[in-house]
């Protein structure tokens, strides 16, 4: 999921962004940005980063085993074509 602390910071910046007489609404303002951030963030689809590895891990894995069993396939198919 998206990182807490960035969530944050995107709140943080949005309310010092408000000008100096709105100060007294700097607080609400922030907590409903970050409320707000991260309801949307969460209607996502997102995966954590430790997800995506394990995904990225397993799929050059697979990739690599198809790369070999193309390899014997087609030595296969030589042996064939030889008799």
């Amino acid at each position: 999921m998206f990182d807490p602390k960035s969530i944050d910071n995107i709140a943080d910046r949005i309310a010092n962004a408000i000008p100096p007489g709105l100060h007294n609404l700097k607080d609400d303002m922030e907590k409903n940005v970050h409320a707000l951030l991260q309801s949307g963030l969460s209607k996502l689809d997102l995966v954590s980063r430790e997800e995506f590895e394990v995904q990225k891990a397993v799929l050059a894995k697979t990739r690599s085993r198809l790369e070999e069993l193309e390899k014997r396939v087609a030595e296969l198919e030589q042996r064939i074509l030889q008799d």
